[in-house]
């Protein structure tokens, strides 16, 4: 999202009309994006523990976060780890990270004026209306019905958010403009930091840090602190990610998939048998559509938008009449909870950092 691409220092300024939807979000706009589970999630990319935990969680509830019962129920954003660690994403709203981002351009026009160059701060509640859903809906029935797995999405959704992206204003672009080739090479370069090169990154030459991040980097670190690099928690990171895989080997979850496998099959989905695999074919199917040559057309598009609707609703009928969201939140609070007790050592060190650096 802007938010996220303004917090870590990717600048938008390019041309007037460059940013598009799915340049926002980071890949061609006719490629849809799954939506977040839980609100705020797409503020939480603070860190790779964050990364590693909402991909895990994902996985491990395979559809996502569909079924009201188990909202009614146990909800997977409340399980043990996340409560262990809340200390880390405290504040994590989406009034209080607009507030930060304001105060992050404030310093970022400072170090830019100090660079000998203009900078208007871009003021975050402008495109706070980008961030996406609000979560209230995901993963209903009504909401499954109407997006599907979120990943493919029709002419007329693109059309809408192509026109909302294009109400975005970046206060810089007239002042970029009026720059010399050389000095937008400079401003760039001031505003996020030299780009490595291709051998830099080839021979691992090349050190990510706020301190190579110009005047962006630079702001981050001074509002946010100076956070731990996931470098510093790698092992703890390995281990999380392999507990959320373990419990796709869970007996529990072995038996549910074969019976929701049986469900699907007798709703004419025969080739599918893990739950995970419906939404992952329709992401390839929507892969292979934006690598063909002449791009992705409106028919097309319409066609595999319909297929995934129905295919979701399906899938969404066979977990319900299961309960597989609320089996598959218990297998994970299970690990969760006895990885607290094998690694509180490691995630107390962590949430120390990271307290530390607040």
């Amino acid at each position: 999202m802007v938010l996220v691409a303004l917090q870590f220092g990717v600048h938008p300024s390019r041309s007037r009309s460059a940013l598009t939807y799915g340049e926002i979000e980071g890949g061609d706009r006719s490629l849809a994006q799954p939506r977040e589970c839980s609100k705020g999630n797409s503020m939480r990319h603070r860190s790779l523990l964050t990364a590693i935990a909402a991909a895990a969680l994902l996985s491990l509830t395979l559809a996502g976060c569909s079924g009201e019962k188990a909202a009614e129920k146990l909800d997977p954003a409340e399980g043990p780890l996340a409560k262990y660690m809340s200390g880390i994403y405290a504040g994590f709203d989406e009034d209080s990270v607009i507030a930060q981002q304001n105060e992050q351009q404030e310093l970022v026009a400072v170090c830019m004026s100090d660079e000998g160059f203009e900078y208007t701060p871009i003021d975050a509640a402008q495109y706070s209306g980008m961030m996406g859903d609000s979560g209230e809906e995901y993963g209903t029935e009504k909401w499954v019905a109407e997006n599907g797995y979120g990943m493919v999405q029709s002419p007329e959704q693109l059309a809408a958010q192509q026109e909302e992206s294009e109400a975005y204003v970046d206060p810089n672009q007239d002042y970029l403009e009026s720059l010399s080739a050389g000095e937008q090479t400079a401003y760039n370069e001031a505003l996020n930091g030299p780009q490595p090169s291709e051998e830099e990154i080839a021979d691992g030459s090349y050190v990510d840090s706020y301190e190579a991040k110009g005047c962006y980097g630079a702001a981050f670190e001074e509002v946010n602190g100076d956070q731990p690099s996931p470098e510093d928690h790698a092992a703890l990171y390995e281990a999380m990610g392999a507990m959320y895989e373990t419990a796709q080997a869970s007996p529990l979850l072995v038996k549910l998939d074969a019976e929701w496998a049986t469900c699907m099959a007798d709703a004419g989905y025969a080739t599918f048998t893990k739950k995970s695999e419906p939404s992952e074919f329709i992401m390839n199917e929507m892969t292979a559509l934006s690598e063909t040559e002449t791009g992705v057309d409106d028919q097309a598009l319409a066609a595999l938008h319909e297929k995934e609707l129905a295919m979701a609703m399906v899938d969404y009928t066979c977990a319900e009449e299961l309960n597989y969201d609320e089996a598959t939140t218990k297998v994970q609070f299970e690990l969760e909870e006895q990885f607290i007790t094998d690694h509180k050592s490691e995630l107390d060190a962590l949430i120390a950092d990271y307290e530390q650096g607040k």
